[in-house]
Formats: structure tokens, sequence, C-alpha cells
């Protein structure tokens, strides 16, 4: 006898709970808002578990509405606020001497991340990071499948002419030696 959609839910959301914190992470910048996220994306399914497909893929509809989450958060906040997101510095800050030189490497990298525009960042993500297809990307973002194309090439663009302009402040340090 197969599962229903609601058992369907039940039985997978413990296994994308990872993932769905590390695209509230990519998506708020702040640790704290990524756990809310994610519990606000759960108590959704839950919520909504008849609405999911059988037969499609589980990771994908909860991306989805983690997506939707955030943006009905950011639609109000700006409307309360007018607050914007969290620095990517104070988020990548590593506490201890030891963690600093293991995670230089990865923080550059964040940070170049942290540097492109929230759409063109969150697509990345779901398509490098998660291994969505344009086609999942573009559904999870509710955007047109050339959407998703054109902001992943502005996006290697950007972050190419950041590693191209890497090698040239070695270069401007070493002479200051």
């Amino acid at each position: 006898m197969s599962e229903d959609a609601s058992d369907i839910v039940k039985d997978g959301l413990a296994g994308h709970l990872v993932r769905l914190w590390r695209y509230g992470l990519v998506l708020s910048s702040s640790r704290e808002t990524a756990e809310d996220l994610v519990q606000a994306t759960c108590v959704r399914a839950l919520e909504r578990s008849h609405q999911f497909q059988p037969g499609t893929k589980l990771d994908r509809w909860l991306f989805s509405i983690l997506n939707s989450i955030w943006k009905n958060e950011i639609r109000s906040q700006k409307i309360r606020q007018g607050a914007g997101l969290v620095d990517a510095e104070e988020v990548l800050t590593t506490d201890g001497a030891a963690n600093i030189e293991t995670n230089i490497l990865a923080r550059q990298v964040l940070t170049e991340e942290q540097s492109l525009p929230e759409v063109q960042r969150v697509t990345v993500f779901l398509v490098y990071a998660e291994g969505l297809t344009y086609k999942e990307a573009a559904e999870t973002l509710d955007v047109p499948i050339v959407t998703i194309m054109s902001r992943l090439a502005a996006a290697r663009a950007k972050l190419g002419q950041l590693n191209e302009a890497a090698p040239a402040r070695g270069k401007e340090t070493d002479r200051r030696k």
C-alpha cells in the first residue's frame, strides 16, 4: 500500500532539516533566523502536508515553502521597520585562534558569495549547493527559467571579477614588504 502525502511529509521532514537550515542561512545570513525559518517551514509543511504531491521531490517542495516564508517575512519587515539583512562580516566571525586558520578560505568564499545580490546568492545556492535543476530552482523561486540562467550568469561574472582581483591584491601586499 502506498503512503499518502501526509505520511510522506511526516516521514521525510527530519531528513531535510540540515539542508533547510543551510538554505535559511543563505537567505537570512543569520543563524537564529535560519532556525526560525526551518521551524516555520516544518510547521507549514505539516499543516499543509495534504498539498504535497506524492511522486515529486519533497526537498523541492520544502525549499519552496521556506522561500515563501522568507519573502513574506522580508515584506512584513520592510513594512514594519525597514530593516535590512545582517552584514556578512557579523555572521562570518569565528571564535578562537585555532579555528581562524582552518576557516579563512571558507570565510573568503562565503564573504564573496555574500557580496552577491540576494536573488543571485539564493539562485547560486539552490543550483550549485543543493543541486536543483534550473527548472526546479525556477519553480522554487517562482520565476521563469531564463531568470535563473541570467542570475547565474551575472553571479559567475561578479565572482569571476572578485577572483581576478584577488591575485592583484596579493601582489600589492607583496610589493609593500
